[in-house]
């Protein structure tokens, strides 16, 4: 059983909650983005919800766990709580933060505070799990010290009726806490890259529809390495673009006309290997705007982006022995041929072909 206490961190008063909360907890719980990721409190939410809320809060002490307001300035900035430990000693973390307190580092500092309170008041295990779109939540995680683990799929219900996957973080005694790494593979800063011929976002659920009819192209399949993927599959992966680049794992984005937004074809970064300092592109185009230049410019602002604001020093990319619109591609972008692996590259057909790797290195003075 956690002992009822007050936790001070930094700008931050952690406290029991109390009937003054109401209100403002009300206030906090009918926002758009608190209904799209918690889908089981009441939308609107009202401050009768409010009030049961506040008598489960006390419920919760009462059989072990904790439930705290983040307090800053004397202001409700939004609620984290813990359950009561089970039988092996571990809890989970739940958290949500005031739409006025968001982007400011608040949740992450609450919930790094009310670990290490548990913690150190004999939790064995602190764990949490963050819907896999739920970018805002994933970056509490990780920045609160918790370890990503896994993926459960398909865990959790939403509103509209489809299931979403849950990715799963925990905290353990004794392990060592520094400040949080920057990102390997930070965000674009404005959210895009253009040269006002091509824009460059990341890929999304919107464009799931555009990428599969590429996906379907024979210039497409010829070079596509496995079998497709059903839709199902390919929606799912648009929706891991935010977790995939957080994560540090790769970039997926979408290659789109800068006049007309339309999507034009698709970009990644991936096989990030931090130790190696080296990534890997992979891309595709659809067929009506092949033949003008339009990835090698989209090639172009992703590697030097990638020079420009992160460790890498190597991007490679490997094509087919006879891809020779993926070679004019990579030459056009400057990059040369480094090697030739021989049979490495499974056909359609059932034979093998050679693959050709390119390699373009970090200018010197980048």
């Amino acid at each position: 059983m956690f002992p009822r206490e007050v936790i001070s961190t930094g700008q931050l008063v952690l406290r029991p909650p109390s009937s003054d909360d109401a209100e403002s907890v009300a206030v906090a719980c009918d926002d758009p983005v608190t209904a799209r990721f918690l889908p089981l409190l009441a939308s609107p939410y009202t401050l009768r919800d409010a009030h049961a809320y506040l008598a489960s809060a006390a419920e919760r002490w009462e059989l072990g766990g904790a439930e705290f307001s983040i307090v800053r300035d004397g202001v409700y900035a939004g609620s984290v709580g813990l359950t009561p430990p089970d039988r092996w000693g571990v809890v989970d973390l739940g958290y949500t933060v005031a739409p006025q307190a968001r982007g400011q580092g608040v949740g992450a500092a609450a919930a790094r505070a009310v670990t290490d309170w548990a913690l150190d008041h004999g939790a064995r295990r602190v764990q949490l799990e963050a819907e896999v779109e739920n970018l805002a939540s994933l970056r509490v995680a990780y920045k609160a010290g918790f370890m990503q683990e896994g993926v459960r799929r398909e865990a959790k219900a939403l509103r509209d009726g489809r299931r979403s996957d849950l990715v799963m973080f925990s905290r353990l005694p004794g392990e060592t806490l520094s400040p949080p790494p920057k990102p390997y593979l930070p965000f674009f800063p404005t959210g895009q890259l253009s040269d006002g011929v091509v824009r460059l976002t990341p890929m999304g659920e919107r464009w799931a529809a555009d990428f599969q009819k590429m996906m379907d192209q024979p210039s497409v399949r010829r070079y596509s390495l496995g079998p497709p993927l059903p839709p199902e599959e390919q929606l799912r992966r648009c929706r891991y673009t935010g977790f995939y680049w957080m994560s540090g794992q790769r970039v997926e984005l979408a290659v789109r006309d800068a006049v007309s937004g339309e999507f034009a074809g698709h970009l990644q970064l991936m096989q990030i290997a931090p130790v190696l300092a080296q990534g890997m592109i992979g891309y595709s185009l659809m067929e009506g705007f092949q033949g003008r230049g339009f990835m090698t410019r989209a090639v172009n602002l992703l590697v030097d982006w990638a020079f420009g604001h992160t460790a890498l020093r190597r991007i490679v990319a490997g094509t087919e022995v006879d891809n020779t619109a993926s070679h004019r591609v990579l030459e056009r972008a400057g990059f040369t041929r480094e090697s030739v692996n021989k049979g490495l590259l499974p056909r359609p057909d059932g034979t093998w072909a050679d693959d050709v790797t390119w390699v373009r290195m970090r200018p010197p003075s980048a």
